[in-house]
């Protein structure tokens, strides 16, 4: 299904220009074409965006590889290459403003003004326009030019510190979530925009930065720092304010529970012969403060079970558990296809391809019946809608552009 034919979901009718690369801004895109959004992609012509080289994995024929990587931020999107350095790159890009909704950014702070794409310029051409503005750290303040990487930011924002068997063990975690949070952040507050237009008629700046959406998920981490004075640091598979709470070995392999509450924790003790008042573990703060002692005595009852066994018995106790899946096993899983969270698409290059699916799902009123997106378009190619683009802004298509390609 051609992404430009489809007119369902909550933001059909509505149009974003993509102008983002990588994944912060390319995530949000996405987020708001599986809301029924029509988003059109605008790529460097030379290389499109950064991630169609980012790999391996590549799939496809030798001499047209695709990336995995940008396959998993491009669902549902159209691409037209442009050179916005050059008059008829700027000249299709003014015509796509003038009628879109959305527009998506992600360069440093000051390009888009360099390249004659202010905020105000944007807002002359479309006063109605939602400009979502992503950066590494910030619009403004001292830093506000350093590049952002996610794992730079990773550390810089402290969550490697929270992150990985110790104190001084600090790992990254394994998806690039500084990246992905400011994408999902971004989407928000584009919907939220969109809404105020509603009653103003008027569009506005939305900005997010990755610094600010890892710090706003720094959640009780945070608070232990602002408010209790503490320095949080890593501690491996065990959280650091309940117990017992994380991974634990058992006979076989391991399993994870979350004896979140004491009702939890009497529970527990008594389907696996513990005393819940023994003395350093009568409650979740005893517990904590003597978390070492705590974690044997769980995996001294757990080395008699094997995992299968031990997950049924914690599930008869009504014990909140469960098992550490590979993605293979994950997308595998019948409960993951009952809530759409895999989604066959058609390439032009690969044929029938299976990609993580969209996170909502929409009801309608009354009668429950679903209304969520179910046909999606794959990633596409590079400037594989440029000719339509065009037609529909009423431009004819260019044989060269006038100058280099790309923009800083």
């Amino acid at each position: 299904m051609n992404a430009a034919d489809r007119q369902q979901g909550p933001l059909a009718g509505h149009t974003v220009v993509d102008l983002s690369r990588a994944l912060a801004g390319p995530h949000a895109g996405m987020m708001l074409a599986d809301l029924g959004a029509r988003v059109i992609k605008v790529e460097n012509p030379e290389t499109g965006d950064d991630t169609r080289g980012w790999g391996p994995p590549f799939v496809g024929p030798e001499d047209d590889l695709q990336s995995t990587y940008f396959m998993s931020c491009n669902r549902n999107k159209e691409s037209i290459s442009l050179d916005l350095k050059s008059s008829d790159g700027q000249a299709v890009l003014r015509g796509l403003l003038e009628r879109a909704d959305v527009v998506i950014e992600n360069f440093r702070p000051g390009v888009m003004d360099r390249l004659g794409f202010s905020t105000a310029a944007m807002h002359g051409l479309n006063p109605r326009l939602v400009i979502l503005s992503i950066t590494g750290f910030g619009h403004d303040g001292p830093e506000s030019q350093r590049s952002g990487y996610d794992q730079i930011l990773q550390g810089e924002a402290g969550l490697m510190s929270l992150t990985g068997s110790g104190p001084d063990d600090p790992q990254r975690v394994g998806v690039p979530i500084a990246d992905l949070l400011a994408g999902m952040n971004g989407a928000t507050g584009v919907l939220a925009a969109l809404v105020e237009r509603e009653r103003t008629g008027q569009g506005k700046v939305v900005r997010t930065s990755l610094l600010a959406s890892l710090i706003g998920v720094h959640a009780f981490q945070g608070t232990r720092a602002t408010v209790a004075g503490e320095v949080p640091q890593a501690q491996g598979n065990h959280h650091p304010s309940i117990a017992p709470y994380g991974l634990f070995n058992c006979k076989d392999g391991s399993v994870q529970i979350s004896v979140g509450s004491e009702k939890l924790w009497a529970s527990f003790a008594a389907a696996f012969g513990l005393d819940p008042a023994a003395p350093g573990f009568a409650s979740n703060a005893d517990r904590v403060r003597n978390r070492q002692e705590v974690i044997a005595a769980v995996e001294r009852v757990f080395a008699e079970y094997g995992a299968v066994e031990l997950l049924e018995k914690l599930n008869d106790a009504g014990i909140p558990a469960g098992k550490v899946r590979s993605l293979d096993e994950v997308y595998a899983w019948e409960q993951v296809a009952s809530q759409g969270l895999v989604v066959d698409v058609e390439h032009p290059l690969l044929g029938t391809v299976s990609l993580p699916g969209p996170p909502l799902r929409f009801f309608a009123q009354g009668d429950a019946a679903e209304t969520t997106v179910k046909d999606h378009a794959a990633p596409p190619l590079l400037d594989a809608d440029g000719g339509s683009i065009r037609e529909w802004l009423g431009l004819v298509p260019v044989a060269a552009t006038d100058a280099p390609a790309g923009a800083e």
